[in-house]
């Protein structure tokens, strides 16, 4: 006993440190976070009658081109794969990181022929994750015809709902401006209904 005296005050402190750092700290931590930012804890989950659309946090295979496409996904076997977080590591002179990008902009092409801008870096590139839910302005703007088209809405309105959705960079140093396109195609959804009423009630009277 009086060997393991001296051993006392480590297991003590052992224990109580575990206790700490594994169970007070973590509880007070998800606790503050639930009641400070439960959105942003519980995933930045958005909801519309009681379905899941997805989150802010996680980008989502768009190809209908009446919709704002998002950047491509590096994440696995399918697309946008949380479970596979990761880009594919292919440097700038391997042939198949040169094929998928031909294979982007043939397809970026195909959707809207007439579309002669430059097309951005960011959407015919994977993220470092590969889940990237948010696009540059310019990946936004380069669509706007493609989209007006296809959805029977104005130019100007599709540019002003990238323009109200745009956040710009944090405190104005830190990142770049960017758009999420989830709450994007969300937006143009919610336009695209007020449209179509005030057309059919033009229409009825």
């Amino acid at each position: 006993m009086k060997i393991l005296r001296p051993l006392r005050p480590l297991f003590a402190s052992f224990i109580l440190l575990t206790a700490v750092t594994g169970i007070v700290y973590p509880l007070a931590v998800t606790g503050i976070g639930k009641i400070a930012f439960s959105h942003q804890v519980n995933g930045s989950i958005i909801e519309k009658d009681g379905k899941v659309l997805g989150s802010t946090l996680i980008g989502q295979n768009f190809s209908d081109p009446k919709n704002f496409w998002g950047r491509p996904s590096g994440a696995g076997t399918f697309a946008y794969n949380g479970l596979a977080s990761g880009g594919a590591n292919q440097g700038p002179t391997n042939p198949a990181l040169k094929t998928a990008i031909e294979d982007r902009i043939k397809a970026l092409h195909e959707a809207d022929p007439e579309n002669q801008l430059v097309i951005p870096v960011d959407l015919v590139t994977a993220s470092a994750s590969g889940l990237d839910p948010e696009i540059s302005p310019a990946a936004a703007s380069y669509q706007v015809q493609r989209i007006a088209k296809a959805r029977g809405l104005k130019v100007d309105q599709v540019r002003d709902l990238i323009a109200q959705h745009t956040k710009e960079p944090q405190l104005g140093l830190f990142g770049e401006a960017r758009v999420n396109v989830l709450e994007l195609n969300l937006a143009l959804n919610q336009v695209t209904k007020q449209v179509t009423k005030q057309i059919t009630k033009q229409i009825t009277k």
